[in-house]
């Protein structure tokens, strides 16, 4: 990146004076760069990829503006995303993170984020944006079982089928789709905000104890859906579940959604990074295709 041509673009692109001093590398992303940056007065956190990268950023904007927001919840301010050169940026205050922190309180801020609830009662979003770099539809639907199978299962077993996924994952995958009004024949899901992408990596907590949001993909859709995302590479105690439940409380038929939610990034994970996760995948839709409702 070419720090002084980013300077004069956000200056004169965005009405942003920043005379960068230095820029430092930040690990932990899989597909942008990260950079802390650091002026006389501020400090920034910076990403960037591409020049056809841009439409991440640009959604990854409107997702943190969404959660900020709300009021409940603390997550980086995005300040600024455009293209300098070949590449594209997104850029946003610097929140210094990795603090122990309530993790019970965690729990009630998701709560607290999940009873923002759409007005119109439909599922979707203003636009379509992305799930790490796979396309998320988000064209709105009354009928969230409709909009589960259409814009979530669907969509990712047909970009399976092009990433060279089995006949078996395709065919039991489609065949679940076709199964799935049995998961809910007592339970009719809100439209809540939700986070979208939800795992250990997308929170941490700030020295003042509090909790953080980010990286966020978000939609209005069943609030299970960012509760199985937690469950899936685990980092989230027990307090943070208990909290979470003090503010609104889980459904019990929960634990028989639970995989059919983390399926849909499973398959995510395959079509990103191929590996063992076609075969976690397989395992998951085979069991729940064996599910009787009412067997939790």
């Amino acid at each position: 990146m070419d720090w002084s041509a980013l300077s004069k673009t956000l200056s004169t692109e965005h009405g942003l004076d920043l005379k960068i001093e230095s820029a430092s590398p930040v690990g932990g992303g899989d597909i942008h760069q990260a950079f802390h940056l650091k002026t006389l007065d501020d400090s920034y956190f910076l990403k960037v990829n591409r020049t056809e990268a841009l439409p991440l950023f640009q959604t990854e904007a409107h997702s943190l503006e969404t959660l900020l927001a709300t009021g409940v919840v603390e997550a980086p301010k995005p300040l600024a995303y455009g293209r300098v050169e070949d590449k594209s940026f997104l850029l946003m205050t610097y929140l210094q993170m990795g603090f122990q922190g309530d993790d019970e309180q965690r729990g009630k801020d998701l709560a607290l984020i999940h009873h923002q609830i759409q007005q119109n009662k439909q599922f979707g979003w203003f636009e379509d944006n992305y799930i790490g770099h796979t396309l998320q539809q988000n064209t709105w639907h009354t009928d969230w079982i409709e909009f589960y199978r259409d814009a979530r299962l669907l969509p990712q077993l047909e970009l399976a089928a092009t990433q060279g996924a089995s006949s078996d994952l395709i065919n039991s995958g489609s065949q679940l789709a076709e199964e799935l009004p049995k998961f809910f024949q007592d339970y009719q899901p809100e439209a809540s905000l939700l986070h979208g992408d939800l795992w250990g990596g997308n929170s941490s907590f700030l020295a003042t104890g509090e909790a953080v949001f980010f990286d966020p993909a978000s939609y209005y859709g069943d609030r299970e859906t960012d509760l199985a995302m937690t469950e899936l590479f685990g980092g989230f105690s027990k307090a943070f579940y208990d909290g979470y439940n003090e503010i609104f409380p889980i459904n019990k038929g929960y634990a028989m959604r639970r995989p059919l939610y983390q399926l849909y990034h499973q398959l995510n994970h395959f079509n990103l990074f191929g590996g063992h996760y076609q075969q976690q995948s397989l395992h998951t839709i085979e069991s729940l295709l064996k599910t009787q409702p009412g067997s939790f």
